[in-house]
């Protein structure tokens, strides 16, 4: 593997690395073209199957058996498995729900419960969540907060970014809870799937582009600031040396 490909990274963590100076790619932090292939896979086979058999069991134990094997596949491979390890875990949950509800339309009511929550909570802080990624504050958490909430450009850029992907949130919520209601599966699952990977690229996208240049500055404003404390105790052992060299001159 090389250094390039060690780099690259995904989701909220590509935003973390907006301040790096590195290339930006969506495709890298939508996880790829495959990552992109198996976060949708499950939900189409889903939707067409169900379509085509109605037979609401057969399209569970094929869409479960499906994403099983995506991550049996890249552990066979010797591949990051995160991705499609929490892919697995939330299909797991929205397989669980329909099947014990023995109602497909189930299928997509963890989404909308989750999103409803996000809403209901306004998101917790974009912000909050980049920095956490970027330096995760094991000690002295409130110094590490005002690191960057002091910083007010960076701070109405994150709040920008957050009021998008609440704004995301809300129009996903407004096009599939009517669909939902109306036990509408295909519409619903197509839905979700057109408003699934465009929206969240473009999401990050955007995000990216609002993100960057702000963190950039902080994050060159606080490795100055270091180097000059650094220069500053530098100096100052400096001058203690030639304060003891000259007393013992004297």
């Amino acid at each position: 593997m090389t250094d390039q490909n060690q780099k690259k990274r995904t989701g909220m963590a590509s935003l973390a690395a907006a301040g790096e100076g590195e290339d930006f790619s969506v495709i890298d932090a939508i996880g790829g073209p495959r990552g992109v292939i198996e976060s949708m896979l499950p939900g189409v086979l889903f939707v067409v199957l169900f379509v085509v058999t109605s037979n609401l069991n057969l399209t569970i134990g094929v869409s479960a058996a499906l994403a099983v094997l995506q991550v049996v596949i890249r552990l066979v491979q010797r591949q990051s498995v995160m991705g499609a390890l929490s892919g697995l875990i939330a299909v797991g949950i929205c397989l669980i729900w329909a099947w014990q509800s023995h109602e497909a339309r189930n299928y997509y009511m963890f989404g909308i419960v989750l999103l409803s929550f996000t809403l209901l909570i306004r998101v917790p802080g974009l912000g909050l969540m980049v920095e956490f990624i970027r330096t995760i504050p094991t000690e002295h958490f409130r110094a590490w907060l005002h690191g960057w909430l002091d910083d007010k450009p960076l701070r109405r850029a994150y709040t920008i970014v957050t009021v998008l992907w609440i704004g995301v949130f809300a129009l996903r919520l407004i096009v599939q809870v009517p669909l939902y209601l109306a036990d509408s599966v295909a519409l619903l699952g197509t839905a979700r799937l057109l408003m699934g990977i465009p929206f969240w690229a473009l999401a990050i996208w955007v995000s990216y582009l609002i993100i960057a240049t702000p963190l950039h500055r902080h994050i060159a404003a606080a490795k100055a600031a270091a180097g000059g404390g650094k220069d500053g105790d530098s100096d100052g052992r400096n001058s203690g040396d030639e304060g003891d060299n000259a007393a013992g001159q004297a």
